[in-house]
């Protein structure tokens, strides 16, 4: 056994900048399109939605932006996160690997969000936006988003998904406590939310609806509000490398380098955050890291998606982009208890699978409990559904080694703790969560509403 299971960096070695991956990127970086002209967006069209400082970021080609003092200074509340050993779940498996963890769940809301949260807000306050709109699945990016706005006195208000607003309350409970307006989307709130009501007033709804609502509310607002994204953007992927970055100096300080390199990926931005940084030593050290993005069977955009343009938004308001995607109508079966819900997948993760710098995989929803259960009984911590996926992914990885007797190192990012997902949890204890596989038919039938595009590439 080791002398220790724990690594915490001190604050004074914190990252002091985010890692931009647009330089390390296997080819070009191909624009966002205009939804209606198919050209690529100006500055004007996207600033209406978004603070100009995030626009720069999304473009930059600088191999690092600083991190502003305000931002780390709020960072430090739980900044840096522990990087921890797995040895009982290693004990518990009979494996030789060396399984590690990054856990995200000692942030104020209990994920990882919260490191692109505050970020926005910052960059937003700077530019004297007064009001935020944004969406949020399960509740973790509604709840940092509401706690960032908080701190930075701007108002907030989320469209959360129909499905997770009814399974989730305590999730809004605590959006609502930091002063947010929280609407079960779709919602008579917006035209967006109204035209997907009057087809179908029981609609589950979907995160490309949330964010249609979203979008919809800022642009209604004749620029007294702006849209947050929690995920899938080139910002929020890199603001969340302050992960893999202090990842990278812990592993070090535990005498290792890992050779998988493990997280959940639905939109991107916690994959990107504990990825991003080992890709970069991929390309410009020669490592030879595996490294693994998990989905969930349910929701399978990498693993039998299609990597081509589509809307990022279910109504089609958003910009048109080029990504792995399950097509912009996909709805989630609101049985799919796991989260990583969003029918398409961050650009920059998206390139990088195509490329083969990084694999995907996808897994049940029911086997991602049974890995997360497992992982709990050993090391204490229940984590996020979402994180699932990752846990089931490390435990195959490290049974592999089992079989192999290779004693390789694996490093996965615990994004947050389940603490408010129990009726998931029940769902699975009580065996009433039923495995699923999204219908190959009905993929096939959501890319026949792709938009065309001509653009190259």
């Amino acid at each position: 056994m080791p002398e220790s299971i724990r690594f915490d960096l001190p604050v004074s070695k914190a990252p002091t900048s985010w890692l931009n991956i647009n330089p390390d990127m296997p080819g070009p970086m191909l624009p966002p399109l205009h939804p209606a002209t198919q050209e690529p967006v100006t500055p004007e069209f996207m600033s209406v939605l978004s603070p100009m400082a995030l626009l720069g970021q999304d473009m930059s080609m600088d191999d690092s932006i600083e991190i502003p003092e305000p931002v780390r200074e709020i960072y430090k509340l739980w900044r840096p996160t522990p990087l921890l050993r797995a040895t009982r779940l290693e004990k518990e498996l009979g494996t030789p690997a060396h399984i590690y963890y990054k856990y995200e769940g000692v942030s104020p809301v209990g994920s990882h969000k919260s490191n692109t949260a505050v970020a926005q807000a910052f960059f937003a306050k700077e530019e004297g936006v007064k009001a935020y709109t944004t969406e949020t699945g399960a509740g973790q990016w509604g709840s940092a988003l509401s706690m960032a706005c908080a701190m930075f006195d701007i108002s907030c208000e989320v469209y959360m998904v129909r499905v997770s607003y009814d399974q989730k309350p305590f999730r809004r409970y605590v959006m609502e406590s930091y002063g947010a307006s929280v609407y079960a989307s779709p919602s008579p709130h917006t035209d967006a939310g109204r035209s997907i009501l009057a087809e179908n007033p029981d609609h589950p709804g979907s995160l490309g609806i949330a964010i249609s609502e979203g979008i919809n509310a800022a642009v209604a607002s004749n620029g007294a509000k702006k849209y947050s994204l929690g995920s899938f953007l080139p910002h929020v992927c890199l603001h969340q490398t302050v992960i893999g970055q202090e990842a990278l100096a812990q592993m070090e300080m535990a005498g290792e380098y890992p050779d998988i390199v493990i997280g959940c990926a639905g939109g991107g931005s916690n994959f990107a955050g504990i990825a991003f940084p080992f890709v970069r030593d991929k390309v410009r050290a020669g490592k030879n890291t595996r490294i693994i993005a998990v989905e969930p069977a349910a929701c399978p955009t990498l693993t039998k998606g299609q990597y081509t343009w589509d809307a990022a938004d279910g109504v089609g308001m958003a910009p048109i982009v080029k990504m792995y995607t399950l097509g912009h109508t996909f709805v989630p079966a609101g049985i799919h208890a796991g989260g990583l819900r969003y029918h398409g997948m961050s650009p920059q993760v998206s390139g990088l699978v195509a490329s083969g710098m990084v694999e995907a995989q996808a897994y049940d929803q029911v086997d991602t409990f049974e890995a997360g259960v497992q992982f709990g009984r050993c090391e204490g911590i229940l984590p996020a559904p979402e994180s699932n996926h990752a846990v089931k992914a490390a435990i195959v990885e490290a049974l592999k080694c089992k079989e192999t007797g290779e004693q390789k190192v694996i490093l996965f990012n615990l994004s947050g703790h389940g603490n408010f997902d129990m009726m998931a949890y029940s769902q699975y204890i009580n065996g009433e969560l039923p495995r699923y596989e999204y219908p190959g038919e009905e993929i096939a039938e959501a890319m026949t509403h792709l938009p065309k595009v001509e653009f190259p590439g």
